[in-house]
């Protein structure tokens, strides 16, 4: 008798991953031809449905896989013990009731909401009553009963049917232990590929839906699994309206809206033009997200071991911001703080993970008739940074590692000298104004140095104690912060051959500061309370179009780009919490407020105090002088002060949250 090639177990598996492909696929098709609001294109379809065939990989080789698992463990083989026949039977049945509940549950939710099903939807069980009844008076419930139980019926007859077949065929013999062996191995690595995803670094992720650039399509890509469980974690991702109310005259008088409505809620600015300049040139913008570039660290703050030689000589002909700070500390953070003007308020992970608040206005999309690029030596699907990107910032180009002929430097990517280069190539062909982000990343550990750099980069060692005594650990994390100033200085001087430099403006920020000891340098509340993760550099250099100037007051990252696009003296909508800074009339005024998700912590800085405070606990505040180390003396002035900045602190928090969930880019506040 001739041997099968594929064992029994290996048949029904295969059988039944076809199935549930083909179901899902169907799914799929109902959804994109049902709730599709837009003109039918079949280049949009086949994006759509390749990219869920990805995601739909997922679910099924997770099942697939488990079942090869337990056909491994002989008591448990399906077809060749009682016990496992039931188990699979059992765990078929929980599937199939899973896949019809949750395909069930999205169509209602993407009917009624135009979303798909996620987390938030648990939270309709605290008003359990209101919901069924909701349900009920608007869906054909016992239809659509009637229907998952015949779907239910119908999908695990088929799985019986399927194993009763492949049981009973008349050739029952099975393939020779290599052989099955063989294919074991084969169907692991094809189911687990299709868990991960891609041949990437990161696993897909829901944010790769968003290179769709819809967000109908984003969503139609995606299946109710993937965007049930993505967004599980941020359940508690909300807002309180009454409160934001509350806080709505004092926000807007800060924000300077021209027309406050504390019924809609209205953010929204709309900045025209200085007409009393002369009409704008459409400058380029080169903004560099500078990983840690912490201020403490770095020489233009007085660091005696002379860590950034060039960048202070470039601060002395731009504008400087020497009192600007991150709203909170991580990368993901920063890149999030910068491109929305929001500060980043999850508490668990970041925004930029959350699939709920991906779509963002911002700024950069007033730069009308601009190219837009993003330059990353790694990946942008690192936190779902991609998925906030492309979403949210028009026809944008992004590159990253694989995108550059150079090679790998180590995890993050190619070396910034090199991405630097290979930005600068791209720049350098375009024949209209550009918008370009580029993120760096060698000053982070490893502290990695390009071999091929260090022919020209000299390393220094400096002794142990003097590093701690000036805020570094290691002579490594020394070395890298200068190897930053180093790419840096060439990156100026490769584009100042470039036709474009004159008419571009290159602005340099902190993605976010680095914990450790300023004491040498700073008060000690910046190291107590850790404000040197939050201060970071802020400059721009253009110095055929801006006249050198330092500034002292406060800032925030959020302020970046409407700095910017007012430098540009360009038209655009600001619908975030950051304002033009070099057009404020009283910026003595001026606040930046702190949060620390992971220590559930909010501060805020006005005039030289800084006082911080436990979310939910008002009565755990502190306050701290930013001047001297002397402490603070309680009175009624000092009580004053502290009120004040409590309301202030508590007003940027609900604002943020409130406009983070309201804050489409194609919509209103």
């Amino acid at each position: 008798m001739q041997k099968n090639i594929l064992s029994r177990l290996q048949r029904w598996v295969l059988i039944l991953s076809a199935t549930f492909f083909l179901l899902m696929a169907v799914a799929r098709i109902f959804t994109f031809t049902l709730f599709n609001t837009g003109a039918f294109t079949w280049k949009s379809f086949g994006e759509v449905m390749w990219m869920g065939f990805r995601f739909d990989a997922r679910d099924v080789g997770i099942m697939a896989i488990l079942m090869l698992i337990l056909g491994a463990i002989k008591p448990l083989h399906p077809f060749q013990k009682k016990l496992g026949k039931s188990v699979a039977d059992t765990l078929w049945f929980i599937a199939i009731v899973l896949f019809t509940l949750f395909y069930a549950f999205d169509f209602g939710h993407f009917a009624y909401l135009d979303v798909r099903l996620n987390a938030q939807t648990l939270d309709f069980l605290h008003n359990t009553r209101i919901s069924l009844g909701m349900m009920w008076e608007t869906y054909h419930v016992i239809w659509i009963l009637v229907g998952m139980i015949i779907c239910i019926w119908l999908s695990f007859f088929w799985v019986k049917y399927t194993q009763r077949m492949i049981a009973r065929s008349a050739d029952r013999q099975e393939p020779y232990r290599k052989r099955r062996g063989l294919f074991s191995i084969i169907y692991f690595l094809l189911f687990g590929f299709g868990i991960f995803g891609k041949f990437d670094q990161f696993p897909l992720r829901w944010s790769d839906a968003f290179s769709l650039n819809s967000d109908f399509n984003a969503q139609a890509a995606l299946n109710p699994f993937q965007s049930f469980f993505s967004t599980l974690a941020f359940r508690q991702s909300t807002y309180n309206e009454e409160k934001t109310r509350e806080y709505y005259p004092l926000i807007a008088q800060y924000l300077g809206i021209e027309h406050p409505d504390s019924g809609q809620l209205n953010y929204n600015r709309h900045v025209a033009p200085d007409t009393s300049l002369p009409a704008t040139t459409h400058p380029n913008i080169i903004l560099v997200i500078s990983e840690s570039f912490s201020a403490y660290k770095s020489s233009l703050f007085g660091n005696p071991l002379n860590s950034t030689p060039f960048i202070d000589q470039m601060a002395v002909k731009s504008i400087f911001f020497d009192h600007m700070y991150t709203p909170g500390f991580g990368t993901a953070r920063g890149v999030w703080t910068t491109i929305t003007g929001l500060t980043d308020v999850e508490q668990n992970k970041t925004a930029s993970r959350n699939p709920q608040i991906v779509d963002q206005q911002t700024i950069i999309n007033s730069f009308k008739n601009y190219g837009h690029y993003y330059f990353i030596g790694g990946s942008t699907s690192w936190a779902n940074v991609k998925g906030l990107l492309e979403n949210n910032i028009d026809s944008l180009h992004i590159y990253e590692e694989k995108d550059y002929s150079v090679p790998r430097l180590d995890v993050w990517g190619i070396s910034d000298h090199n991405l630097f280069t290979e930005a600068n190539k791209v720049l350098a062909k375009q024949n209209r104004p550009f918008f370009a982000v580029i993120q760096t990343a060698d000053n982070h550990r490893p502290y990695s140095i390009a071999a091929e750099d260090l022919k020209t980069f000299k390393k220094v060692t400096v002794p142990n104690d003097t590093l701690l005594k000036y805020g570094f650990t290691s002579n490594d994390e020394l070395n890298a912060f200068r190897y930053f100033d180093y790419n840096v200085q060439h990156f100026i001087e490769t584009i100042q051959k470039e036709p474009y430099f004159n008419n571009t403006i290159i602005a340099f920020i902190g993605d976010h500061g680095l914990v450790g000891n300023a004491e040498a340098l700073f008060c000690k509340a910046y190291t107590a309370e850790g404000l040197t993760k939050n201060h970071v550099p802020f400059i721009i250099y253009a110095p055929q179009l801006v006249k050198p100037a330092k500034h002292t007051m406060l800032a925030s990252q959020v302020d970046v780009l409407p700095v910017l696009a007012g430098i540009a003296n360009i038209p655009y909508t600001n619908t975030g919490m950051g304002r033009d800074l070099l057009h404020v009339k009283d910026t003595t005024q001026n606040m930046a407020f702190i949060f620390e998700g992971e220590q559930q912590q909010l501060g805020l800085l006005k005039h030289h105090y800084f006082v911080t405070q436990l979310i939910g606990k008002p009565g755990k505040m502190k306050i701290f002088s930013l001047e001297n180390n002397a402490p603070i003396p309680k009175n009624a002035l000092t009580d004053s002060i502290q009120n004040d900045m409590q309301i202030w602190m508590q007003a940027f928090y609900e604002t943020t949250r409130y406009i983070t969930h309201h804050n489409k880019k194609n919509g209103n506040n």
